[in-house]
């Protein structure tokens, strides 16, 4: 929304600076993308007076005019035939720059030399007209600088409106909000030479006459209030130069002293008006109904467009005129030749202004405030200030009062807001006083109501709807930097979140802070084709980026090879997002999936590496079992109910289900990728995430009883025997809830052993889960025999020789 600051100033009766209005709205009402001062380029012009017009020597259409700019009299060409000796006009003297960067220079013109020039309004950006030369009104004496003498100087506030305030669409409403903060009164200016006009008309039918026209209201559900006026005898001309300019300080391009009546009244009120030459309506009738299938009208840019029954038009007795609430035809336009109109004021139907407006594909200033809702009650004054506005730039009789079509009268809403509730929502006391001048200041009534107060909400407000937006409001109006900045005591949600992002919160803070170093990535879900249940999509930006992803992988394996091209060795990175698979239906199946990969070394390098290994030492990078370490801690935080096994092709490892289903739920291997020739083995897994409640988080006191610590070394089969995990699980089965903790320590293959064995030595921590005893050597030593004669009875695994 573009904003004029004198068209504020005018509504507020005081001086502004364009940049203090918008600090004072962007702190309280809305963003400002900016303040542009228009018309600055017209700082070298002057005003000034010409003395005597005589013909060129040499030229029939040029004119030797004297000028006196307040510096002397001065000789100067003019080719307009409009100037007139002792009329004042705008000058640019010579080394003046005019807009669009015109310097001025001294030069013969037909063998007479010109000091200047006498501007046209095209000249001075300030018009379309280059017949003549712009004759000014002003008392002002020669040589004042222009911008000093006629007010087109002006600075026009970018405000970055919100879809739920249409109210800032219009400067009444952005006025309104400033006069809070100002301390000053919104009053609109007074319009020279108007008239008093006749209260309108209400008619609860929704048919009747105003004079001599027909007005038939048949869709009330799209057009719930609407009003029209007939004003005989006007004369269509061009605009006077004070609406003229209020207009362009708002970007708006004058058309014609009607049309710029109805547009003026857009930008000061927020009331969208419309104007047909009654002598074109046939009947003359205005008929409001829903169009008709395949109906057809030609609009104001010459377009032939469809509707459609789910759309509002504004018809005559035969044909469409306007599309409501959007844009109306060429064939009812106000021309020159017009004499008598219809003026429309309507409220429209928000969601069917916008859904017409997609479907037609037209956006307009009238469009772009129906469809967010206009002020309802304000009609009345808006069609009485447009017919006064109207009547005094173009004439015209007002025979009979203006018509009200309103079936079903509407009254103000009414919000009930409890002040204990403002300060208990906002943590501070606002007394009573303050809330009643908060609100009133923007245009709520409040009335109180024993210990509530009622507040009817205006109609050009309709975001206000519950008391929790009437507390916004006093937050707001009161200032924002008025509360303090120190956190306190709130309640929080008793909504609770979504399983779904629970969950991938637990995995990424335990991820993170597993001290296993990994950094979360986030890469795009597309990319080639990399598997065939890929979904393709229909209109890819690259060739690259084709297809949905289907696993989470690959997507990573780039961001590292991306990393080894800037020569970075050490790797490791975690993303958790969604994949998309194929499905017989149109709609693809998603999943949420967990993705790591690592390459490079084990640790970080330390300054005590290269004295414990040598000088020149490489660092150990991360292998295979680096690679089933970080799958087990991915498998007990993604899918808890899986087990690690290994692969059956005998690569990497998969978790699988412990329900005996054998459902694969992830998988860890090495990786293929385009590695340069020092980048270490590149490793991966990845995981289907098991949504789930998070548990809760339960105290749990530390130990008071010291832990009893035993080793146990066994002796297992090296290869296609017995794995690690399967003793694992029988010594937790035998061991109860005395064993604590199980780890492995150590792995042993060489000398000393079986030919095809390996040792493996388990520290097992054996406490009392009560806390209240120490265990005894009996009762540890009575556990570790049945726990050997569990695993000798059920995996033939014995206690190696000598171990402890």
């Amino acid at each position: 929304m573009i904003v004029s600051r004198r068209w504020l100033e005018a509504l507020l009766g005081r001086q502004l600076d364009g940049q203090d209005v918008a600090d004072r709205l962007a702190r309280q009402v809305a963003p400002v993308d900016g303040v542009v001062r228009i018309h600055e380029d017209l700082r070298d012009v002057l005003i000034a007076r010409v003395l005597e017009v005589r013909q060129h020597p040499n030229a029939d259409r040029l004119s030797l005019c004297q000028v006196d700019a307040g510096s002397g009299v001065l000789e100067v060409v003019c080719g307009a035939p409009n100037v007139q000796a002792g009329k004042t006009y705008p000058f640019a003297p010579v080394g003046a720059t005019l807009p669009g960067g015109l310097k001025l220079e001294r030069r013969k013109i037909r063998g007479v030399e010109s000091n200047g020039m006498l501007c046209s309004a095209k000249e001075l950006g300030l018009g379309v007209d280059q017949a003549g030369i712009l004759e000014l009104q002003t008392d002002a004496p020669p040589g004042t600088p222009f911008l000093q003498a006629i007010p087109v100087a002006d600075e026009q506030i970018i405000i970055d409106v919100s879809a739920n305030r249409p109210d800032l669409l219009c400067h009444k409403g952005v006025a309104r909000e400033l006069a809070v903060s100002l301390g000053a009164t919104v009053k609109l200016p007074e319009i020279s030479g108007s008239h008093a006009t006749p209260t309108a008309r209400p008619a609860s039918r929704s048919t009747a006459k105003v004079d001599g026209v027909e007005v038939r209201l048949e869709d009330p559900e799209g057009a719930p209030r609407y009003m029209t006026a007939v004003l005989r005898g006007v004369k269509v001309q061009p605009s006077p130069p004070w609406l003229a300019t209020r207009l362009q300080s708002v970007g708006q391009r004058p058309i014609n002293n009607i049309v710029d009546a109805t547009n003026y009244i857009l930008f000061e009120v927020n009331q969208p008006m419309h104007a047909f030459d009654l002598g074109k309506l046939r009947g003359p009738a205005v008929v409001v109904r829903r169009a008709q299938p395949n109906e057809r009208i030609v609009t104001l840019d010459g377009v032939e467009r469809k509707l459609s029954p789910e759309m509002t038009v504004i018809c005559d007795a035969e044909r469409p005129q306007i599309i409501a609430g959007v844009m109306g035809a060429a064939e009812s336009e106000v021309t020159e030749s017009t004499t008598d109109i219809i003026l429309e004021a309507a409220y429209f139907q928000p969601t069917r202004i916008r859904r017409t407006r997609r479907t037609v594909g037209i956006s307009s200033e009238s469009s772009y405030r129906f469809e967010r809702g206009i002020d309802i009650f304000a009609l009345p004054d808006a069609m009485a200030r447009a017919i006064d506005l109207i009547r005094a730039i173009a004439g015209g009789e007002l025979r009979d009062a203006p018509l009200d079509l309103w079936p079903e009268p509407q009254k103000p809403r009414a919000v009930f807001l409890r002040p204990a509730r403002v300060s208990h929502v906002l943590g501070v006391d606002v007394p009573r006083k303050e809330i009643e001048r908060l609100l009133s200041a923007v245009g709520f009534v409040a009335a109180p109501k024993d210990d509530r107060l009622a507040v009817q909400v205006p109609g050009w407000r309709p975001d206000v709807t519950r008391e929790v937006d009437l507390i916004e409001e006093v937050a707001r109006l009161r200032g924002y930097d008025s509360f303090p900045d120190e956190v306190r005591p709130y309640r929080p949600s008793s909504v609770p979140e979504a399983p779904s992002e629970t969950t991938l919160r637990r995995i990424r803070e335990h991820l993170v802070r597993s001290g296993s170093g990994l950094l979360e990535a986030r890469t795009l879900p597309l990319g080639p084709a990399d598997g065939p249940d890929a979904v393709p999509v229909q209109n890819p930006l690259s060739a690259e980026e084709a297809h949905l992803r289907s696993r989470m992988l690959p997507g990573l394996v780039r961001r590292v090879e991306h990393n080894w091209s800037v020569g970075n060795r050490d790797v490791r990175l975690f993303e958790v997002g969604t994949i998309f698979r194929k499905t017989s239906s149109h709609r693809p199946e998603e999943e949420l999936h967990l993705g790591i990969v690592f390459t490079g070394a084990r640790h970080p390098p330390h300054w005590s590496d290269a004295a414990r290994s040598g000088e020149g030492a490489k660092l150990p990078d991360m292998d295979i079992w680096d690679l089933k370490h970080h799958f087990e801690l991915a498998v007990g935080v993604a899918a808890p109910f899986c087990t690690v096994q290994p692969a059956p092709n005998g690569a990497g490892w998969v978790a699988a289900t412990k329900d005996g289903t054998g459902a694969v739920w992830g998988t860890a291997q090495p990786l293929d990728a385009d590695a340069p020739k020092w980048a270490a083995p590149l490793y991966g897994l990845e995981i289907k995430i098991a949504v789930a409640q998070s548990p809760l988080v339960r105290y749990q006191p530390l130990p008071t009883q010291p832990p009893v610590v035993r080793d146990l070394s066994l002796v297992l089969p090296s290869s296609g025997g017995v794995a690690a995990a399967a003793v694992e699980d029988v010594l937790r089965r035998e061991g109860g809830s005395l064993l604590e903790r199980l780890d492995v320590l150590d792995e042993y293959r060489g000398p000393g052993l079986p030919e095809g064995t390996r040792g493996v030595t388990w520290r097992c921590t054996f406490r009392d889960p009560q806390g209240t005893r120490t265990l005894t050597d009996r009762e540890v030593d009575s556990l570790l025999s049945r726990m050997l004669t569990a695993l000798e009875a059920q995996l033939n695994v014995r206690r190696r020789s000598g171990g402890k």
